[in-house]
This record gives C-alpha cells, structure tokens and sequence, in this order.
C-alpha cells in the first residue's frame, strides 16, 4: 500500500490514517489541511485513495446541486465560516462542479513518483484556492505535473493508460466495499470515519493505538 508520509524521516510509521478523496469536494480540501496537525502529534502517515465520486453519485442517481438554494445557499456561507476559522484561502469557484477523473488517475500516477500528496495538494489548491479549474482537464494537470518535475507527455500518456484507469476503478470500488459513501472518509483500521469535522473522534482513534 503507497503511504504519503508528512515527514521526510525515514523511520517507520505506527500509525497511519487513510483518505479516500475527490477533487470535486469541498470538505476533502478542509479534511487535507485539518488532518496535518492531528497526524503530526500522533507521528502517523497519511494513505491517499482517489474516490471517484462522479461514478458514484451516477451508481446512486444522485445529482449535485439539485437541492433547495436555501440549503446551498447555508452551505457555501458555511464552508466560508470554516475557511475564516482555520485561516485558509478557499474561496468557491466559479465553474462547479467539474469531471474530475482525469485529476484522480493523476494521482496514481504520481504515486509512482513518490509525489502523490504534492500533486493532491497542488490540484486542490488550484481549485479551491485559485478558482483554476483547468485541473479537470489535461491542459492544467500537464502543468502540475511539469512543476513537480514530470514529464508531462509521460504523465497524460500515464493517465490515459488501460492500467491507471483499472487502478482508479479498483481504489473506487475498493472504498465502497468498506461502506465509503463520501468524502472525506478517512480510516483508522477499520473505524470509518466521514467529513471535515471529525479530526476530534481520528485524534481519539489514534490516541487508542
């Protein structure tokens, strides 16, 4: 299993946490900042699996935005509060939701470059940060993958690979076998764990180990 450890120390990791994540979430993007301190005071490592939640909201007939503007409305004020409280740049795009398949298999093929979380990171923060949402498509994910210092026609060609898409299918199909129905959904062995506002019951589960 590839682990993103958020130290560049070599020694070995106790404990860990897995993600499973989308692009396209707004609470994955908080969930990948809130989970550094908590994994940081726990010495543990953070395991990344990209969850394709397009496949999975088209498996349930579950269609985004199609709720009352009121809720969404809360929800975007809501997402802003959080933004104020832990002090980070998010603002909400303009062009949502996007596809965000050709993003995620990018993420195993960094994984084979040991830069996975670096190219989550770097992706989430274009998105979510700078309202770039050409990361759903190759023309921004080339330029990524070229600042990380990968080729970026090995890194589409990669992307595009019969492999890379079996990988994505089984990390998708693989979540929902252990009863993920959303992200963030992060693990602690087998407690599952769902949402930005959760790094309390994690810090817990990890404190038990």
């Amino acid at each position: 299993m590839a682990q993103d450890n958020l130290s560049s120390s070599s020694k070995k990791v106790r404990k860990e946490v897995e993600m499973y994540w989308d692009l396209g979430s707004t609470n994955a993007y908080f969930a990948l900042k809130l989970i550094r301190p908590v994994l940081a005071r726990h010495d543990a490592g953070l395991v990344l699996h990209p969850f394709n939640l397009g496949h999975v909201f088209r498996l349930h007939n579950y269609v985004l935005m199609e709720e009352p503007p009121a809720k969404i409305a809360n929800r975007k004020r809501d997402l802003a509060r959080w933004a104020e409280k832990y002090q980070l740049p998010f603002r909400f795009p303009t062009r949502f939701p996007i596809k965000t398949s050709r993003a995620l298999r990018g993420s195993l093929v960094m994984r084979r470059h040991g830069l996975e979380l670096a190219y989550v990171d770097a992706i989430m923060s274009a998105y979510w940060e700078r309202d770039d949402h050409s990361v759903a498509d190759y023309a921004g994910l080339r330029t990524v993958a070229a600042g990380l210092g990968v080729d970026p026609d090995a890194f589409e060609a990669e992307c595009e690979s019969a492999e890379i898409r079996e990988q994505l299918a089984r990390s998708t199909d693989g979540g929902l076998a252990r009863g993920v129905f959303g992200v963030p959904a992060m693990f602690v062995g087998d407690e599952l764990f769902w949402g930005k506002d959760r790094m309390e019951f994690i810090e817990d589960e990890l404190g038990r180990r």
